[in-house]
């Protein structure tokens, strides 16, 4: 098995080490493997040794640099607004590294009308809720949303599934965040937020496998 099958391997025994922590409330521990767990994945990317594209993995080594502040950023309550800034630029990144991997037309199309929908439904609802709280996180969440609803069509225009699955449940852990801390918490949200967005970021890496 080559070094980047077994760095994969990592990420996912340093995510599962971090979504106990998360489940039993260790925030100590919480904050160390949270942020390892960004750390090998990294790792993971650059180790690859034959990428379906190469500018595609240096965007999406990028990526998982400013989701990696953007980590770090939101384990202190007070910066949510760098860390959502850290998490945006990374998402330009990651669409940056989708359209070097190729995109379909008509698939991309459909990702289009799928984002729109959730947009639309949920989108709104998040936005708004934050606006009420502050009145200034209105622009930086809605300009949020866009780019990670444009990375998803970008991820399914490519038709590869596991960049497909991995932007879909990276889209499902912003909505719960923004869902939890804008609309209302529901139960276990954290486990939720927090084992889509490891197993999204996973994902999108597993996408630069070339098949």
């Amino acid at each position: 098995m080559s070094v980047f099958w077994w760095l994969i391997a990592a990420t996912l025994v340093v995510a599962v080490a971090d979504w106990w922590a998360v489940a039993t409330a260790r925030r100590p521990v919480e904050y160390v493997f949270k942020p390892l767990t960004m750390v090998v994945l990294i790792a993971a990317a650059v180790a690859l040794s034959d990428p379906a594209s190469e500018a595609a993995r240096w965007w999406l080594v990028a990526g998982l640099v400013c989701s990696l502040a953007g980590d770090v950023f939101l384990m202190l309550d007070d910066l949510f607004v760098p860390g959502l800034a850290s998490f945006l630029l990374g998402h330009l990144c990651y669409i940056a590294a989708l359209v070097n991997l190729g995109l379909e037309p008509t698939a991309t199309v459909l990702g289009a009308v799928f984002v729109v929908l959730c947009g639309a439904f949920v989108g709104r609802i998040v936005v708004q809720a934050a606006g009420r709280t502050d009145r200034r996180l209105t622009v930086p969440v809605a300009a949020y949303i866009t780019a990670i609803s444009v990375m998803v069509a970008a991820a399914i225009g490519t038709t590869i599934p596991f960049a497909i699955a991995g932007a879909l449940l990276f889209y499902l852990s912003d909505a719960c965040i923004g869902w939890s801390r804008f609309v209302g918490e529901f139960p276990q949200s954290r486990m939720a937020i927090i084992t889509t967005y490891h197993l999204g970021q996973i994902g999108l890496v597993l996408g630069l496998v070339a098949l």
